[in-house]
């Protein structure tokens, strides 16, 4: 078998592995049951569901159907772009609480776009932050700084 679209084939095997991986290491927690879930229960099936839709991407860019594409050459600017804007936003959040820090991650993932904007990543950068507020701290009850601990003492 010929791989004809070399995009969707690398990407399905990255999720097939990703997801493989995902459920082994779920298997280190209690999976309980449907009705009482253990701390692996989820990411178990979840990791199970990502490495079937892998397969299948995979498996798809294998068909004759499928369009003929090639992988281009990466782009390692972007990639470092993005990987150091995660990287350092891990380092920044303790330091800048997620305000700042989910503000300042957007701003600079952004300018890894071809089509970068300084206006347009300012607002998302904005709306994530509340978004990331109101899901994790108020929703969810996690406990994170939420500005410089500078700014609340």
């Amino acid at each position: 078998m010929q791989v004809r679209n070399k995009q969707d084939f690398g990407a399905g095997v990255m999720f097939a592995v990703i997801g493989a991986l995902a459920s082994l290491g779920a298997l280190k927690y209690d999976m309980g049951t449907a009705r009482d879930m253990g701390p692996g229960y989820f990411p178990f099936w979840l990791g199970i569901c990502l490495a079937v839709l892998g397969a299948s991407i995979a498996l798809r860019a294998l068909s004759v159907r499928a369009p003929i594409s090639k992988l281009d050459p990466t782009d390692w600017k972007t990639v470092a772009i993005l990987l150091g804007s995660v990287a350092l936003s891990a380092a920044l959040l303790n330091i800048l609480g997620i305000f700042l820090t989910v503000f300042i991650l957007v701003l600079l993932s952004s300018m890894a776009s071809h089509l970068f904007n300084w206006k347009v990543a300012a607002i998302t950068g904005a709306g994530l932050a509340v978004f990331v507020w109101l899901a994790f701290i108020k929703a969810l009850g996690l406990v994170f700084p939420l500005w410089p601990s500078v700014l609340s003492q």
